[in-house]
C-alpha cells in the first residue's frame, strides 16, 4: 500500500468497520447464524407439519399451506 492508502484507512476505517457491520447483519429471526437460521427453519417446519387442523386454523394457515412449507428444505427460506 502507498502512503495515501494508509491514510484513507486511518481516517474512514471506523466508517468501513460499522458499514461491514451494517452489511453482514443475517436477516434472520433473532439475529441467528446461518446454522442457526437452518436449524430454526428445521425445527419449526417439523412443528408445522405435526399441527392438527385447530392450531392451524389459530395461526391462519391450511393443511395445505402448511404443508407447502413443511415440506421444504431448511435451506430454502
Amino acid at each position: 500500500m502507498n502512503g495515501l492508502s494508509d491514510v484513507r484507512l486511518t481516517l474512514h476505517g471506523p466508517q468501513l468497520l460499522e458499514e461491514r457491520e451494517v452489511y453482514q447483519r443475517p436477516s434472520s429471526p433473532a439475529g441467528l447464524s446461518r446454522w442457526g437460521l437452518f436449524w430454526h427453519r428445521s425445527r419449526t417446519r417439523r412443528v408445522l407439519l405435526s399441527m392438527d387442523d385447530q392450531q392451524l386454523r389459530d395461526i391462519g394457515l391450511s393443511r395445505t399451506m402448511a404443508q407447502h412449507e413443511g415440506c421444504k428444505p431448511f435451506w430454502r427460506s
